[in-house]
């Protein structure tokens, strides 16, 4: 009764019928038949109807036309190429039949949106984050894909160079080999491959083409120190299937594949698939399972779930609506129960042998990637890739740190690389081609120290200069020799073919692989080419004439204090001369006498300690302490004043003729460049009109500009960047100074095309170059000791002395004074309050006023003051 009820649905099988086709139609049964032994309630079976592909395009398309007109099967699986795929996919959606396929990989079957696409198996492009981090985690900076010349092979390519680009990985080739290649072709591939600097590989071919490409490489060499190669699962999935001479050939090989978990189910089935292999072909090798049979397996398990659920009933077949005049490709019907059994399949989920099993979009969601060492008879482990930590040592399913993402090596294991050594190789090496480094450098009219190319008589050119011997230099400490020939930037006349920005866009063309000489590191031309760090110091700046200082008057000796301080060291003075004339003159023979007299010595004292001993005796002992202090604050002041006065009145003899921008923009002053330069760009972004603007050539030409003047048909200022200043003033350091600030720029380097693997490695030995003697040496050579001089730029003019300086001398002064005072006030009171007691108070005012004015004599009585012009 119950096998009544069992409803048969048609399923197609399209394979490549030879010994792996035919062991992977094997697996498939064993699925339906393990899957069925353990479901035996369900009232569907899936009856496999197999057909030959044949190995090709046009097979496939037959195979799938015959299931789909003559037996109207409800799903296909297969093909097992992604060449075949295509036309494959189109027919199952004219028929809305599912197209199911475990090992059709390439990206670009996704693009044909098919909703009757299923693919259960990994497409390529899921691999390139793991390929991109093994590549990040060595610092290689170019990478050159191998791959195959069919749709399989370019599937992954723009998935691959945009991960790249992303981290700054250039791909200057890109090397594709025919499927059916023949050895000669390889070999010829392979040689232009080792006449490049890249030795970073990535390949992505199918088994048959990598089996003979590796063996081919070895042969010739190229698995040895200085290489790396790479392969993409497509290949790592297969090396059990290679032979050991194979195996032996890839040795240093790193690979990516899918991580399949170790279960007691997968090995169980793997014990079962040999003992059938075994038994159906005695004489044929027994394979170990690979990835892509296990995708065979999960696949029609999947379907098999999937029929079960959307089809209750015996499916049926639609007759198609055709012409009598129409070909077989539309004389087939369509399938009536498609769209559920497609829902229905896109909605299951469950543990495979693979690995869990879930669609989303018709795509089989990537697992973690395993990557592997080549590193004798087999792969080994050493670490994994996950989409949200990156490179891991160990795979951890509870818990996932998805907030770093690690491109470390150190989550790798030990590596056996190519050529059996154990650290990795920088990735790029000279070109063997024998082709020298074309070094482009400029044609200096003027500034010849820097860059001078001479012809010869034989036509030959001798470059020299600072610019030059510093490249020589910087290429000698590189740790590996780099041949190389300097080409002149020149027109056919011998004359500069253009300028700096020119010189530097024909590295970008690749007419020239560097450039030395006196090119400015810049913004926009960073864009199209990679510098090495700066070799010299940076910054634009101005040079002006210098001029004697006419504008000195006869008031010049008080610039050297501000208003503030000659104010109060004046009342500092007064205060002083008021202080000691208050504490001697009423016991003081020289501070005595006439009205005049003390207001004159008030005023008189305290002046002459500026510039000569006072003959006046100072008999108190407060008047002395103060004293001390005053004479202390004197020296410091004189000193200061003296020393400010000096330096006024010779450093500003020489001024120069213009301080700022601002004063050549407002008198329409004409402004000198460099031509050619980005100093025109610049002076311009100042707001300097371009009309004002007058080039130069040479430091000679910029000289007589400057001397003529901008009234005279020459210039008031010129601006250059600070290595040409400083040998312009070098040899004119009496005419001209350097003044303004200094604008921002990037110094002189080489240049190199972006992302040359040259450039690291040169910009550290530009390091070591400055740093040592070697770069005095240099100098020395081509500057001698002209690039100092005598006078300062800085010291333009001498400011005024402020108060603040002296702040604290004359608190000092003050405290001491009113402390005096204070004294004396109280002592005086003292002793005289009985004398006033019992009068009014202004009597007593006057009266110790009186007091105050007169002599103290010895027996204590007071003499007034009496002036003896009185009557």
């Amino acid at each position: 009764m119950a096998e009544a009820q069992v409803i048969p649905v048609r399923v197609g099988v399209v394979l490549d019928m030879d010994d792996y086709g035919k062991m992977t139609l094997d697996v498939i049964t064993m699925a339906l038949s393990d899957f069925y032994a353990t479901h035996d309630y369900y009232t569907t079976r899936l009856v496999l109807v197999n057909r030959d592909s044949k190995g090709d395009v046009v097979g496939a398309a037959a195979a799938g036309l015959d299931l789909l007109k003559n037996v109207e099967v409800q799903a296909i699986i297969g093909p097992m190429y992604s060449v075949q795929a295509n036309f494959l996919i189109s027919l199952g959606q004219k028929a809305q039949v599912p197209i199911v396929t475990f090992s059709a990989t390439s990206p670009s079957l996704s693009s044909l949106r098919s909703p009757y696409f299923i693919r259960a198996t990994l497409k390529d492009s899921s691999q390139v984050g793991a390929i991109v981090a093994i590549i990040q985690a060595f610092g290689w900076r170019e990478v050159v894909p191998i791959y195959e010349d069919n749709e399989f092979g370019e599937g992954i390519l723009p998935f691959l160079t945009d991960a790249l680009e992303q981290v700054n990985v250039r791909v200057p080739y890109r090397s594709v080999i025919p499927p059916l290649a023949t050895d000669d072709q390889i070999a010829a591939e392979l040689y232009k491959l080792m006449t490049m600097q890249t030795r970073v590989f990535v390949v992505h071919v199918l088994n048959p083409l990598a089996s003979r490409l590796f063996t081919k490489a070895k042969e010739i060499g190229m698995m040895s120190q200085d290489y790396a190669w790479i392969i993409t699962d497509s290949i790592t999935n297969d090396l059990n299937s290679m032979g050991p001479s194979v195996i032996e050939s890839m040795l240093g090989v790193i690979g990516v594949k899918p991580y399949v978990p170790k279960t007691k189910e997968l090995d169980d089935f793997a014990i079962r698939y040999k003992q059938r292999v075994r038994q159906s072909r005695p004489t044929a090798p027994t394979p170990d399972v690979d990835i892509y049979r296990l995708w065979a397996y999960d696949s029609a398990t999947a379907l098999a779930m999937a029929v079960e659920e959307a089809l209750p009933e015996n499916p049926e077949y639609r007759d198609a609506n055709v012409s009598r005049n129409s070909t077989d490709l539309e004389a087939f019907g369509v399938s009536l129960s498609g769209p559920e059994l497609i829902q229905a399949l896109s909605s299951v989920t469950f543990t495979g042998l693979a690995a869990k099993f879930r669609l989303v979009d018709g795509q089989l969601q990537a697992p973690p990637y395993q990557i592997v060492n080549i590193d004798g008879p087999r792969a080994s482990s050493i670490g994994y890739w996950t989409k949200e930590n990156g490179l891991v040592k160990e795979l951890n399913f509870e818990s996932s740190n998805t907030n770093k993402y690690s491109t470390s090596r150190s989550n790798l294991g030990s590596i056996v690389w190519p050529g059996e050594k154990s650290s990795p190789p920088k990735g790029w090496v000279i070109p063997t081609n024998g082709k020298k480094l074309r070094v482009g450098v400029p044609m200096r009219g003027g500034f010849t120290v820097f860059v001078s190319v001479t012809w010869n008589s034989d036509n030959s050119i001798k470059v020299e200069g600072f610019c030059i011997d510093v490249f020589d230099a910087v290429m000698a400490a590189l740790p590996y020799g780099v041949q190389y020939e300097y080409v002149p930037f020149a027109t056919p006349d011998r004359e500069m073919a253009g300028d700096y920005n020119d010189l530097s866009y024909q590295v970008y063309l690749g007419k020239y692989d560097a450039v030395a000489g006196d090119v400015t590191i810049l913004g926009n031309r960073s864009q199209y080419v990679d510098f090495t760090l700066p070799y010299t110091e940076s910054g634009v700046s101005m040079v002006v004439p210098i001029q004697d200082d006419k504008s000195k008057n006869s008031l010049a000796f008080l610039k050297p204090l501000t208003w503030r301080l000659w104010l109060t060291s004046f009342c500092s003075f007064i205060f002083i001369g008021f202080c000691i004339w208050t504490l001697e003159h009423r016991t003081n023979e020289e501070f005595y006498g006439t009205a005049w007299h003390q207001v004159g010595m008030i005023f008189w004292f305290p002046f002459s300690t500026m510039v000569f001993a006072h003959k006046e005796k100072v008999e108190s002992n407060w008047g002395r302490s103060l004293l001390i202090i005053w004479f202390f604050l004197v020296l410091i002041l004189t000193q200061s004043y003296t020393a400010s006065l000096t330096s006024m009145l010779t450093v500003q003899k020489l001024q120069p003729t213009v301080t700022d921008v601002s004063e050549l923009i407002k008198n329409k002053e004409y402004v000198g460049y460099s031509n050619p330069s980005f100093v025109f760009g610049l002076l311009k972004e100042m707001g300097i009109d371009a009309s004002r603007l007058r080039p130069f050539n040479s430091a000679e030409e910029m000289d007589e500009l400057l001397s003529k003047g901008s009234r005279n048909g020459g210039i008031a200022a010129a601006f250059h960047e600070i290595p040409y200043i400083k040998l312009f003033r070098g040899k004119y350091c009496s005419k001209y100074m350097m003044v303004g600030p200094t604008y921002k720029a990037d110094g002189f380097g080489f240049v190199f095309p972006i992302g040359s693997p040259l450039v690291p490695d040169v910009s550290r030995a530009i390091l070591n170059v400055t740093e040592g003697q070697k770069m005095v040496e240099i100098e020395r050579k081509w500057f001698g000791d002209k690039t100092t001089c005598s006078d300062s730029d800085t010291v333009l003019s001498s400011k005024s002395l402020e108060l603040e300086s002296f702040m604290v001398l004359f608190s000092a002064v003050g405290a001491v004074g009113f402390g005096a005072l204070t004294h004396y006030v109280f002592k005086f009171l003292t002793e005289h309050w009985d004398a006033v007691k019992g009068e009014d108070t202004p009597s007593k005012l006057l009266r110790l006023l009186r007091i105050f004015l007169s002599k103290k004599e010895n027996n204590s009585q007071e003499t007034e003051l009496v002036d003896p012009h009185e009557n």
